[in-house]
């Protein structure tokens, strides 16, 4: 079962573990309709395919919010004592830059559309612009949201290595106290 975690507060609670699969999953479905409506004409599939990466990116804004309030409130577990001091920070570091790229890569894509003249509309409510219209500008900022995109696609493949990793050299329990179906009766045991 691998090497537990000292303490009970070894575990991540129900709500972290929430918050993160449903943010993986959004920024998975995000990534997958900004693929599909990249290769898209103009026409009725693009039309729909547009609101709801826009939907699907706010929702991420919102939530990386809610989730960081949650982190402030409510500490991650401790790192395994056996991981050398250069591991923690950079499991630190990479941890901060997920957040800070879940804050920054929706707002890159909703300032491109109020620049390039495009609404905002969620669940049936517009936006405001947050930018006048402004063409160059609004390439611009679509060359931005394309490599923030790009850079957080790569954090994500350095922090799922760092999950395996430990999970199958280290065997200790950092990716064990993520999962979904891991219950504190296991935690125990």
């Amino acid at each position: 079962m691998g090497r537990p975690l000292a303490g009970e507060a070894a575990h991540y609670g129900g709500t972290a573990k929430a918050l993160h699969w449903l943010m993986f999953l959004l920024i998975a479905a995000g990534f997958g309709v900004g693929l599909w409506m990249a290769g898209l004409p103009v026409g009725p599939q693009r039309f729909k395919a547009v609101p709801l990466h826009k939907m699907i990116g706010v929702t991420i804004l919102v939530l990386v919010l809610v989730r960081l309030l949650w982190r402030m409130t409510h500490p991650a577990p401790p790192l395994p004592a056996t991981m050398p001091a250069w591991e923690r920070y950079a499991a630190h570091a990479s941890h901060w830059a997920l957040y800070l790229l879940m804050i920054v890569v929706p707002l890159s894509g909703y300032l491109m559309s109020s620049a390039l003249g495009f609404p905002t509309i969620v669940f049936g409510v517009r936006l405001p612009d947050l930018l006048e219209r402004n063409r160059e500008l609004g390439d611009t900022l679509k060359t931005v949201h394309f490599f923030l995109n790009k850079t957080l696609l790569a954090v994500i493949a350095l922090h799922f290595a760092a999950a395996m990793k430990h999970h199958f050299f280290d065997r200790d329990d950092v990716l064990r106290r993520m999962l979904p179906w891991r219950s504190r009766t296991l935690e125990k045991s």
